[in-house]
């Protein structure tokens, strides 16, 4: 129903945030990231990505200040035994990238360590998201030139290799993720890479 809200930040305070719209004023539940990514523009205008929530007794709005957030806490509740509740704590532990790397990498301790997840949890969200992953995102390189190149690069570069599949655990196809990781120095850290591949996309986009 609503994609985003944009609007003067009246309130920034833990778990919550409040944009004034028009003379509305929304109240959205935030991680700690978005928090900490807005909390220093009060009375400016905030953008803020949204998820509609609906429960018997109640309507939650929850807001996200990018939209790889928002796609990365898509994808946590569409593991079985995970809400809204615990998605959004493990996106105020981890930030998208290093959420997308602890999947990748199969690290699910770096994921249990978020409150209320324990460590069988951590596992089935390791588990679930890398096979949709597997499912969803086998997309091919647009030129087969572009290919062999890339492939010498990810022979060379554990790190690419690693960067490409968390990118498409945050729901980025597989051409895509090799697109934004060209040209990214193979000697750069597992984090740096995903994170300037990020900033490339979001420039397209």
């Amino acid at each position: 129903m609503f994609y985003y809200v944009r609007g003067e930040l009246v309130l920034a305070e833990p778990g919550t945030a409040v944009i004034d719209c028009a003379g509305v004023g929304y109240k959205l539940s935030v991680s700690d990231n978005t928090l900490g990514k807005i909390s220093n523009m009060d009375k400016k205008e905030v953008l803020l990505y949204t998820y509609m929530y609906i429960r018997e007794d109640a309507v939650d709005l929850i807001g996200f200040a990018a939209k790889e957030e928002l796609s990365a806490f898509k994808m946590l509740i569409s593991v079985s035994g995970v809400g809204p509740k615990a998605a959004m704590s493990i996106l105020s532990l981890l930030t998208v990238e290093k959420f997308a790397l602890a999947v990748s990498t199969q690290d699910s301790k770096a994921i249990a360590k978020a409150s209320g997840i324990g460590p069988k949890t951590a596992a089935r969200i390791v588990l679930e998201l890398k096979e949709k992953v597997a499912k969803e995102f086998a997309a091919v390189p647009s030129s087969m030139a572009e290919q062999d190149t890339f492939t010498e690069e990810l022979n060379t570069s554990g790190n690419l290799a690693e960067a490409e599949k968390a990118l498409m655990v945050l729901g980025y196809t597989k051409a895509e993720a090799q697109t934004a990781l060209k040209g990214i120095s193979p000697t750069a850290s597992l984090e740096e890479m995903v994170s300037a591949a990020l900033r490339k996309m979001a420039l397209r986009f």
